[in-house]
């Protein structure tokens, strides 16, 4: 019966030893695995969405609403509108997600972070991380908007990217891209705010 025991500690501790030795050959252990690669990971498969209700302004019916997706590094927005005049329309993001006021004006300013000239979304002589850009309206009013962009984030924290506390507002008229500070867009007929 001794015999028996003897066999059995020996095959046990001959695995055990086995099994510890295969994890020295892994090429792959804990310690090659440091904070800053499980926070990148991490931030790489953190998916955050916001909806937004836009709401009318200036006396006008217009409105919508907007869905942002930060995945990837990268913030889609995708935008339908109702109740606009036919033809174009301009869209930015503005300062403030205040939409209280009748004409739209408590959102403040085109949101310019980094104090650029106001011009066309990626135009070398510059524009604001607010200047997204002009969309159509056809006969019966209705309007939609796609647009993506890395030079955004939602609740980063980082002040020259996160959209979260600004506000979208769609403009009566269209961005002329030059006309400084606001491309002479027009009245802000539809406004919502980026709060979670």
């Amino acid at each position: 019966m001794k015999n028996y025991a003897l066999i059995a500690t020996l095959a046990f501790a001959t695995l055990f030893t086995a099994c510890k030795n295969d994890k020295k050959d892994d090429p792959v252990v804990e310690e090659d695995i440091t904070q800053e690669d499980m926070k990148q990971a991490n931030q790489e498969s953190e998916r955050v969405m916001v909806k937004v209700m836009m709401e009318p302004k200036s006396e006008t019916n217009t409105q919508g609403r907007i869905q942002f997706v930060d995945e990837n590094g990268a913030v889609s927005m995708m935008a339908k509108f109702r109740g606009l005049t036919p033809g174009m329309h301009a869209i930015h993001l503005h300062e403030k997600a205040d939409c209280s006021a009748p004409d739209g004006t408590s959102t403040g300013g085109h949101w310019n972070p980094t104090f650029a000239q106001h011009g066309k979304w990626g135009d070398e002589a510059g524009y604001h991380k607010g200047d997204i850009g002009n969309f159509e309206a056809d006969a019966d009013g209705n309007g939609s908007i796609e647009f993506k962009t890395d030079e955004w984030c939602i609740g980063c924290g980082d002040d020259t990217k996160d959209i979260l506390g600004k506000a979208v507002i769609v403009h009566e008229g269209v961005d002329d891209f030059v006309t400084q500070p606001t491309g002479d867009a027009g009245g802000r007929i539809s406004c919502g705010g980026i709060i979670k």
